[in-house]
């Protein structure tokens, strides 16, 4: 284990070559790229074989001290356990084939032009950030992995700066995640002053002595984490940047929605659980964002025309489910499905990436169609990872993680939450293959190029090999990290009977994308040209509306208070007594001209002005 620091490390050194090198060659640009995360995909190989070889306790390596203050000491130190094992694994495992898959997009996508190296520089930082996150044994390394993944996504996302447009997407993503970080920052500073420690595995020793269950302090302290995770998670009420995120390249969004970022927010919460569990109501929301975060994301997702944006909306509500099973303390379920959500949607995100390439950089789908034909490999692909999606029964990796948050979810007794998680199974089943019919099935409206190489095929391969029912055979050791959660309430055969008909819900919805997208969706374009349906579509496309309400409600009362106080009279006031002493200073060093004339007739003019007074009085 002694090798740990080199998992963060080799990325890090890559971005620092790349960004100190931006004209490097674009085939050594991507050899550094892809590299530095290749070799840190095989340190977490060795430090996997290692675990499994008996260490399945915590390990932490103590790389030096960083803060010493009186009593308070605090290391740069590395904690890997079986939580954090999963996750780097995700990060570099995944990390480094959307790597490998981004050597050939960008090279498709620049045209070896400019900004390669600049590129991989962000993805390499990126990944570093991550790494950090998950694998710091403190707080406060925590946060700055979560403030670096912030500030990389922002880079990334406005990578194409050019654009006005790309630019501001970027911004929005930086100052609504931002929001969430100063939620997170205040519990951080909540359990510092509550236990003089931000050590993760001190607090959740030292938590349960001091808190009770339901302790205010445990539901203020559970609430402020909430608010991080939902910002970088993009949960309810935090959504809003995720969709505008498709503005940066593809590669980059399959990082951002697989390997990292939005996975942080639900790591958090399963990394500090004992205070959630000590928070019973924080809890409960966390299930109930998670359910109305998925259903607004597949209501929204129904209503999409882009590509990108379809999958975005998707990755909104994969990670409402593992809220919801975090919500219903299914804690090792959370975790399975972000594992293989991972793997699915980065197959679906680099293979929409091909489709984008192919069709010469068109993302609307109504301007695809009839793609199985020149696209076969990228079509096997969406198939695989659009079943996976839906939790297709037996033959998919979704199947086997989702189907389990909707069983746990039932017999831990929370029916409402299970009942929506039902139905966004369903909502789920019908815009993915509503996706899939439209882009590679009907009349061929474009000419397509099929992708080549190894670099584009081997990231497909693998990942829809691990979208199976493969993928699902891979059990994170969470055995000893994570908790169980409360005992059932019935038997296998209702979990049977649960599975059966959420695998019919499933299929259904399938059946019926097929009745409506299939052929010349006649139904479907009658009742978007009523004008109720017209309205009901662009509430769907809109996502509820709500960019359109938080600019009502909070953009614009802040810019008229802005423009208000433009000139504010406190500060005009508190500047009156600077501008007074400033013209009498001006006016008294007028009089110190150097003409002795002047001197002369100002002394005379006292002496008069004396001898009046002394008449006078």
């Amino acid at each position: 284990m002694n090798i740990l620091f080199l998992t963060p490390l080799f990325p890090l050194l890559g971005a620092i070559v790349l960004a100190f090198n931006p004209r490097l060659p674009t085939r050594l640009a991507g050899l550094v790229g892809v590299g530095s995360v290749g070799l840190s995909a095989l340190v977490m190989v060795w430090l996997n074989v290692a675990f499994y070889s008996g260490a399945d306790e915590g390990v932490t390596q103590t790389l030096w001290q960083w803060v010493a203050v009186e009593d308070f000491r605090m290391g740069f130190s590395l904690y890997l356990d079986g939580l954090s094992l999963t996750m780097i694994s995700i990060i570099t495992g995944v990390g480094f084939l959307i790597h490998l898959f981004a050597a050939w997009y960008m090279r498709e996508d620049l045209e070896g032009g400019p900004g390669f190296a600049r590129f991989f520089a962000y993805m390499n930082l990126f990944v570093f950030s991550m790494l950090l996150l998950v694998l710091g044994d403190n707080l406060f390394l925590l946060y700055m992995g979560w403030e670096g993944v912030g500030l990389c996504s922002y880079l990334l996302i406005g990578y194409y700066f050019e654009s006005e447009h790309n630019a501001w997407c970027a911004f929005k993503a930086f100052i609504v995640t931002r929001i969430g970080d100063v939620f997170l920052a205040i519990g951080m500073f909540l359990l510092f002053a509550q236990f003089g420690t931000l050590n993760i595995q001190e607090l959740l020793r030292l938590a349960p002595e001091a808190w009770g269950k339901g302790d205010l302090m445990a539901e203020v302290a559970a609430l402020m984490l909430l608010g991080g995770a939902v910002g970088k998670s993009a949960q309810l009420p935090l959504q809003t940047w995720l969709a505008d995120a498709m503005a940066g390249p593809t590669p980059v969004s399959a990082l951002i929605h697989a390997a990292t970022m939005v996975t942080a927010g639900v790591y958090l919460i399963a990394r500090t659980h004992v205070i959630f569990e000590l928070a019973p109501m924080t809890l409960e929301l966390v299930g109930l964002i998670g359910m109305v975060t998925l259903l607004i994301a597949g209501f929204a997702a129904l209503a999409q025309t882009d590509i990108k944006r379809v999958l975005a909306y998707s990755t909104m509500s994969q990670i409402g489910y593992m809220f919801l099973a975090l919500g219903v303390q299914a804690w090792d379920v959370a975790i399975f499905h972000l594992m293989t959500h991972a793997f699915f949607k980065a197959l679906l995100f680099l293979t929409s990436g091909s489709v984008i390439i192919a069709c010469h950089h068109e993302q609307n789908i109504f301007k695809m169609g009839g793609l199985r034909k020149t696209l076969k490999l990228p079509y096997a692909c969406f198939l695989i990872g659009g079943a996976a999606l839906s939790a297709l029964p037996l033959i998919s990796a979704g199947f086997y993680s989702k189907d389990e948050i909707l069983w746990l979810a039932f017999d831990h007794g929370h029916t409402w939450l299970w009942l929506g998680a039902l139905f966004g199974a369903f909502l789920t089943s019908v815009y993915t293959f509503r996706m899939i019919f439209i882009v590679f099935h009907g009349r061929e409206q474009i000419h397509p190029h099929a992708g080549r190489g190894l670099a584009h095929h081997v990231p497909l391969i693998v990942l829809a090999v691990l979208s199976t029912f493969v993928g699902a055979m891979i059990h994170p050791p969470l055995e000893n990290v994570l908790p169980a959660g409360p005992d059932g309430q019935y038997g296998h055969n209702v979990q049977l009977m649960l599975e059966v008909l959420a695998a019919i819900v499933a299929v259904v919805g399938v059946g019926i994308a097929a009745g409506l997208f299939l052929g010349r969706r006649r139904l479907v374009s009658s009742l978007t040209k009523t004008k109720e349906g017209d309205r009901l579509w662009r509430f769907f496309n809109s996502a509820f509306a709500f960019d359109w309400f938080y600019d009502k409600v909070v953009v614009r009362p802040f810019l008229f208070i802005a423009r208000l106080h433009r000139r504010d009279w406190v500060n005009s006031l508190m500047n009156l007594w600077p501008g007074l002493a400033m013209m009498f200073n001006g006016i008294l060093s007028d009089t110190q001209n150097g003409r002795l004339r002047w001197y002369a007739a100002v002394m005379t003019g006292g002496v008069i002005a004396v001898l009046v007074l002394l008449l006078l009085l």
